[in-house]
């Protein structure tokens, strides 16, 4: 009983902490599947503005202070630009042309940018085994993300991968590009909460942020798209909802709650988690297939999760392999 009760808490925070890459994940299986029936500033528009309202009302019921300064606001409008507009906008335009677990594992090339400015911005330390398990992280979001066919052309020496296209018009016809600028858009709303968060309290500034950046999407989608919803079921508006209210409204309120008080580096190398979670629901529910390559990015990716979560458990152990080692030897080297 004791033991089920001291372990219980240990529990909730892995659940806390992973909840919003499943979430975000799962998320873009559902987006996905009502592409082909909607519109992609509509669906990101319904994704953020109705999340928003949700947000703020949970932060009302739990008495949150609203912004009270012009630099709360100030940084709230950017942050709604960043990661709710520019995020979501992008999302929605790669997710026409990418599967949903490879689009989400474009996305989630952004805990590298993460590293790099939360080093410089914040002076979070990475250390050898972080930047070890980053790398691991890229290639294998390299292997799930680049096609089969262009890696088995590499390995056997042609030259004729691209066709007749440059690699940027291949990537722009596939939408990896849009989910890379997704991926940056991120990775700087992600560093800009810690300086939000200084003005605003951090659960007020997901809301208003997601309802600051969901109507220029609903903008956007009036004056360019067509057909928005006529042809949208009851499972198709469930899906939406699941989207809205699960992959945005919580999980981004609990991420950024995590952001705004932990270490930036281990928490945004959780988002490798995210595509493991989209691949996987995509196989099951949309038919997405992955080859035996993608696999073997799978697992480098879960490979870079527990170098950099576990990077400082890993150097204890090294250096007390180390110093038991040099315990050993130190009384030879003495006899001799």
């Amino acid at each position: 009983m004791d033991a089920n009760a001291s372990q219980s808490p240990t529990s909730r925070n892995a659940l806390l902490l992973i909840s919003p890459f499943f979430l975000w994940g799962t998320a873009m299986v559902a987006m996905k599947g009502v592409m082909p029936l909607t519109s992609p500033f509509f669906l990101a528009g319904v994704r953020l503005l109705p999340a928003g309202i949700l947000v703020l009302l949970a932060a009302l019921w739990m008495g949150r202070p609203q912004p009270s300064s012009w630099r709360g606001w100030l940084w709230i409008g950017a942050f709604a630009l960043v990661d709710g507009a520019l995020f979501q906008g992008f999302l929605a335009q790669g997710l026409v042309r990418t599967g949903a677990g490879l689009g989400s594992v474009m996305i989630d090339s952004q805990p590298l940018a993460v590293a790099l400015m939360a080093r410089f911005l914040f002076n979070e330390q990475v250390g050898m085994l972080g930047w070890v398990g980053l790398a691991l992280g890229l290639f294998g979001i390299a292997l799930l993300g680049i096609p089969n066919e262009w890696l088995t052309a590499l390995m056997a020496g042609q030259t004729d991968w691209l066709g007749d296209s440059t690699l940027l018009e291949a990537l722009m016809n596939r939408g990896e590009w849009l989910m890379l600028l997704a991926a940056l858009s991120m990775a700087v709303g992600t560093v800009m909460i810690r300086y939000v968060c200084r003005h605003v309290d951090p659960v007020v500034a997901t809301g208003w942020h997601m309802v600051i950046g969901g109507l220029p999407m609903f903008v956007l989608s009036g004056l360019g798209e067509t057909q928005q919803w006529q042809a949208l079921g009851w499972s198709n508006w469930m899906a939406i909802a699941y989207s809205t209210v699960l992959g945005s409204a919580v999980a981004y309120g609990v991420f950024f709650y995590l952001a705004a008080q932990g270490n930036l580096t281990s928490l945004s190398a959780l988002t490798f988690l995210t595509p493991v979670f989209a691949l996987l629901f995509g196989n099951l529910f949309l038919g997405e297939v992955l080859s035996p390559l993608q696999w073997v990015g799978v697992g480098f990716t879960l490979m870079s999760i527990y170098f950099i979560n576990q990077r400082e458990v890993l150097l204890a152990n090294l250096r007390q392999i180390s110093a038991s080692w040099g315990s050993k030897s130190a009384p030879s080297d003495s006899a001799s």
